[in-house]
């Protein structure tokens, strides 16, 4: 897999931020950048898969009071660190 540069110009208080992110996991704010954008993307192919495959089976979504988790409150990287 090879790598390309990305330039990104970004206000000082969102850098200072994405510092102390990054400082609480002991990473570079390029590290940390590059892994959020990862599990970002992740999260869109997991739930595209997801529909997708309840499209193929015909699945409905539950309907409301059944007891089951709204889907915007379902996320796949819940508890990935």
């Amino acid at each position: 897999m090879g790598s390309t540069v990305l330039s990104l110009r970004i206000d000082s208080e969102l850098l200072d931020r994405l510092k102390g992110h990054a400082a609480k996991r002991g990473m570079s704010v390029q590290d940390y950048v590059v892994r959020t954008l990862i599990r970002e993307d992740f999260d869109e192919r997991f739930k595209t898969a997801v529909e997708e495959t309840e499209k193929f089976y015909g699945a409905e979504p539950e309907p409301p009071g059944t007891g089951a988790a709204p889907r915007d409150q379902v996320r796949p990287s819940a508890g990935i660190a």
